[in-house]
Parts: C-alpha cells; sequence; structure tokens
C-alpha cells in the first residue's frame, strides 16, 4: 500500500517540480515506487472535497469489499444519488477507484502538508 500525500496553498508550482525532479533521479537508479500526490490551493478547496462524510466513505472503502455504489449507499445507510456524487468527486479528485469491478481506496493514510 503507498500513502496520498496532499499539498495545500503555497508555491504548490515549485513542489511538484521537486517532486518530479526526485522521482525521475530515482527512476534513474532503477528504484521502483507508486506516488500519489495531490495539490489544492486553499484550505477550502480541500475542504469541499473531504467533508465529514467523505471521510466516513473513504475509511469504509478502505476497509471493505465495496461491489458497487449501490451497495456502499446501503452499508452507509445513505442516500444512493448522495454517496455517488460522492464518489465521483473523490474519485476525480483522485482518492477512489470507481470501476465496473467496485470501488476501492488502495492507500492506507492520508498526509497533509499545510502552507500557512
Amino acid at each position: 500500500m503507498s500513502d496520498v500525500r496532499f499539498t495545500v496553498g503555497g508555491a504548490m508550482e515549485e513542489e511538484a517540480s521537486r517532486r518530479f525532479v526526485d522521482a525521475w533521479h530515482r527512476a534513474e537508479r532503477g528504484e521502483s515506487f507508486h506516488e500519489r500526490h495531490l495539490a489544492f490551493e486553499s484550505w477550502d478547496a480541500l475542504a469541499r472535497v473531504l467533508t465529514a462524510k467523505r471521510m466516513e466513505l473513504l475509511r469504509y472503502v478502505r476497509r471493505h469489499n465495496v461491489t458497487s455504489i449501490r451497495a456502499l449507499a446501503k452499508a452507509l445507510s445513505r442516500d444512493y444519488s448522495n454517496v455517488h456524487a460522492d464518489v465521483r468527486a473523490l474519485a476525480s479528485a483522485g482518492l477512489l477507484d470507481a470501476t465496473a469491478k467496485g470501488v476501492r481506496a488502495d492507500y492506507d493514510s492520508i498526509e497533509t502538508r499545510i502552507a500557512i
């Protein structure tokens, strides 16, 4: 499993450039790695994506085999359309993988760096 890293605010372009160069050097050395990094322009942008209900959904998906959005809505005792919208938003942000085989969150933790 890998972790997801968030950067919020600050010099996002500089951070992305640094990560790219670092990944390039690791690849040149033949290192195998997988990382998922998401950048949000502000705390408000992150908070719009990662609501309390969506965190609950992520935790559930991480711990259970979820075969469909309908099954997920039922397990969470939530309305299907709201869960569907949450899955779509989280998948769009890169936090969920939603396919015909089900819904997955293939990481153990979210590490956040917030510029002040």
